[in-house]
């Protein structure tokens, strides 16, 4: 069933972005592709889906999207701030309309202090300037469990 959440959620959003004729690159972290590879999974999604980041390191969020270093001592890698900086950085280095960009802890380890299991931040961004970010607890619900919904979320 949840496959098919995913599928359904992921034709949903390719559908919405041909009918606008919007092009979309995604920035993952704690997802590790998976939004991509759900993407795509269905036939046809290349002429909406045109690239991912998988940035699963502080390094590669500096390298590949321009998250400053600044941004990563400051808030964390899992951060509103860092999922924003994410989502522009994918505008900035690909040919796309929308950005989307998902950064957060999987589980089972990685809390921190107020940074529990199952916290994520996503942030979307389009070339007209529009820029949103949600803040998901989703507790220790198991690692598959959060990264679906993350993809889900996206």
């Amino acid at each position: 069933m949840a496959g098919q959440e995913l599928t359904q959620a992921a034709r949903a959003l390719l559908d919405l972005c041909r009918s606008k004729r919007l092009i979309l690159a995604a920035a993952e972290s704690c997802t590790g592709g998976l939004l991509a590879a759900t993407l795509t999974e269905i036939p046809g999604s290349s002429d909406v889906f045109e690239r991912g980041f998988i940035t699963y390191s502080n390094e590669a969020k500096r390298a590949m999207l321009g998250v400053t270093p600044m941004t990563l001592a400051k808030h964390g890698a899992v951060s509103r701030e860092t999922a924003e900086a994410m989502a522009t950085g994918v505008l900035a280095h690909a040919p796309v309309d929308l950005a989307v960009s998902i950064t957060g802890i999987a589980g089972p380890g990685g809390a921190v202090p107020g940074k529990p299991v199952g916290l994520v931040y996503l942030a979307a961004a389009s070339r007209s300037g529009q820029l949103i970010q949600h803040e998901r607890k989703y507790g220790d619900i198991g690692r598959a469990q959060v990264r679906r919904a993350c993809v889900i979320e996206a």
